[in-house]
């Protein structure tokens, strides 16, 4: 059975508004570091520099459900929606961890990048099963 990949996020007072709830950029920091954290499962070092391949944003997006506020612990879930060639798709679902309260629903399209040669190539074999081990339809 596949689970998804989670991590929690604690809100800092910083990343609200003046209307005091959470303002819609900080959540895209939150999926970034949801994802970070998925990739170093999957085997992909993320702060390896200088990098060879890697994998680069191509697309992203975020619904926002409710509101969230500072202080609150927030739990990212991250599942793996599709696998193409060169990239695959996230989903990311944003809950109050205490509540399980939505909060906001998200996707990701990320495409493995050659930096050394400046273009997009396929997957590697490793971190494609490891996807695929991750993988649900979506």
């Amino acid at each position: 059975m596949i689970t998804s990949f989670d991590i929690e996020v604690y809100v800092r007072f910083a990343e609200t508004d003046a209307a005091g709830h959470v303002n819609n950029t900080s959540y895209f920091l939150y999926l970034e570091e949801a994802r970070t954290k998925f990739f170093n499962e999957l085997g992909v070092k993320m702060g390896e520099r200088p990098p060879i391949n890697n994998f680069i944003l191509a697309s992203t997006t975020c619904d926002y459900v409710a509101q969230a506020f500072a202080s609150q612990t927030l739990k990212v879930a991250t599942v793996v929606t599709n696998i193409g060639t060169k990239s695959f798709k996230v989903a990311h679902e944003i809950t109050v961890s205490d509540t399980e309260i939505v909060i906001a629903r998200a996707t990701a399209t990320l495409v493995c990048f050659n930096y050394a040669e400046q273009r997009t190539e396929p997957i590697p074999v490793l971190i494609r099963k490891n996807l695929e081990q991750n993988f649900i339809a979506g």
